[in-house]
């Protein structure tokens, strides 16, 4: 039974309202009818914007700002009280508060901590890493660098099992390690992370925990031995990230980045490296980046994980019930009864996933994600797509043609989503798939693969259209 109501700062939060307030949430953008409509942000799944609470800690940081570590003035001091403060937030919130020899290791992102971490872990080419097709690639090409893969496969739902796990771990030769993700970025399924740590840690394996998608939806378990996840995913888009893991692990070897910070005396022929974190976060670090972090992790948590999960259940349960219900649409990942995050990927019958994201975004002010989320593998799965239409997908991109790479639409809320912005959605997506005509033609980009209207309308003309980036890129 979910709670009828929240106390936010002495406010009583009624189910469906947003848990905080977000920057840029009263945005109004053009749109095809002429009108400016309010955005709605529904692709939190890539990216979150930043609570104003984050926002306000920075910009009263920012005055302050001086590099760490190595300075005597005050705001130095200051400086590095303040960051080292966020790695004290960021060990709690990795549930790492009462385990002696821990250490969160500051760097950009998730993709770069699991980098970070494949390098030091000295692989061998003949060392085997388990990790699954349900993966961001993130968690995918970094081991690919320095060992074997072995795969846990996915059923057509995009789930597995435990058992599926036992399978990989057991498989001879031994693993080195098994890399799981705690939850899907493309269809926001939970793989069940302590009975796969259970069985992992029974053998001698250690585990590493891909969070990103779900630190800002769900606790971090505490069994994994490494876990990485993102600033910008959890309302501090500031470029911070961070590696958890044991200290002792990293006492040995030489760091991923070398460079001023990470020494404690070098010589032409020699170096000592300092002491850790410092050793493993060379250069000068991303202070702002790290105070907006800890922010977000202090806000997370005075909002509080029942209220937060209570949140998500109800959008999750309203938004893939509600497409699901949509003539036309087919919902892609587990039946409508396993509990997921707010993530709903899906296509449209006869349209392409990219019309159907203009669409939204160009008539109705909505900003969805669409393409394979850089999950390739775990989408073409998902999809049903054969050799042959791999193989044909291939040979147009390797042309410079993107439009026959398969694909779906990715919603996904937040803390900043509300029931009215699913319902929003739904009525969108409803349009569209019972066949009403956009008010301009679509024509798609074949480099990009995207689609634009045809118009002269302000934010949405051929003059407007800026740079070559596509948006659905990887």
């Amino acid at each position: 039974m979910i709670d009828g109501g929240r106390e936010r700062g002495g406010e009583r939060l009624e189910q469906g309202e947003a848990l905080a307030e977000l920057v840029g949430a009263d945005l109004t953008v053009p749109c095809l009818g002429g009108d400016e409509l309010t955005y709605r942000d529904l692709d939190c799944a890539a990216s979150t914007p930043a609570t104003k609470r984050v926002a306000q800690r920075v910009a009263e940081t920012l005055p302050w700002y001086s590099s760490v570590h190595r300075g005597a003035g005050y705001k130095s001091r200051l400086s590095t009280d303040l960051y080292e403060t966020s790695r004290r937030q960021i060990l709690a919130f990795t549930n790492r508060r009462g385990r002696d020899g821990d250490v969160a290791i500051l760097c950009r992102n998730t993709t770069e901590a699991l980098n970070h971490l494949a390098f030091r872990l000295v692989l061998e080419p003949s060392d085997v890493v388990v990790t699954t097709v349900v993966e961001h690639h993130a968690n995918m090409l970094p081991w690919a660098r320095y060992a074997q893969r072995r795969w846990v496969e996915c059923e057509r739902d995009g789930t597995f099992s435990v058992d599926d796990v036992i399978a990989a771990l057991d498989t001879s030769p031994r693993p080195r390690l098994l890399a799981i993700t705690g939850a899907s970025n493309v269809t926001g399924w939970l793989p069940p992370v302590d009975a796969i740590c259970d069985e992992a840690h029974d053998r001698g394996i250690p585990v590493v925990l891909d969070a990103a998608q779900l630190a800002p939806h769900r606790p971090i378990p505490a069994a994994p031995e490494f876990v990485a996840f993102s600033g910008h995913k959890l309302y501090a888009p500031y470029g911070a990230g961070a590696l958890v893991g044991p200290s002792d692990f990293f006492n040995e070897g030489e760091p991923f980045l070398v460079g001023g910070g990470a020494v404690d005396l070098v010589d032409l022929d020699e170096v000592i490296w300092s002491a850790l974190p410092e050793r493993e976060e060379a250069g000068s670090p991303n202070v702002l980046g790290a105070v907006a972090f800890g922010e977000a992790i202090s806000e997370l948590s005075t909002i509080g994980w029942p209220s937060l999960i209570a949140h998500e259940t109800l959008l999750a349960t309203k938004l893939r019930r509600g497409l699901a219900g949509i003539d036309g649409v087919e919902l892609l990942g587990p039946d409508l009864d396993t509990d997921t995050l707010a993530i709903a990927t899906f296509n449209v019958a006869g349209l392409h996933h990219a019309l159907v994201a203009a669409r939204l975004s160009a008539e109705f002010a909505i900003g969805v994600r669409h393409g394979c989320f850089c999950a390739h593998p775990y989408l073409m799965r998902l999809l049903g797509v054969g050799p042959d239409a791999a193989a044909q997908a291939r040979a147009s991109v390797l042309k410079g043609d993107r439009y026959l790479i398969p694909g779906a639409v990715r919603a996904s809320c937040g803390i900043g989503t509300t029931l009215e912005d699913v319902e929003f959605l739904l009525g969108a997506v409803e349009s569209i798939a019972t066949g009403n005509p956009p008010p301009v033609s679509y024509t798609q980009d074949p480099h990009t693969g995207d689609f634009w209207p045809d118009t002269d309308l302000p934010g949405w003309s051929l003059a407007e259209r800026r740079g070559d980036g596509g948006c659905a890129r990887g």
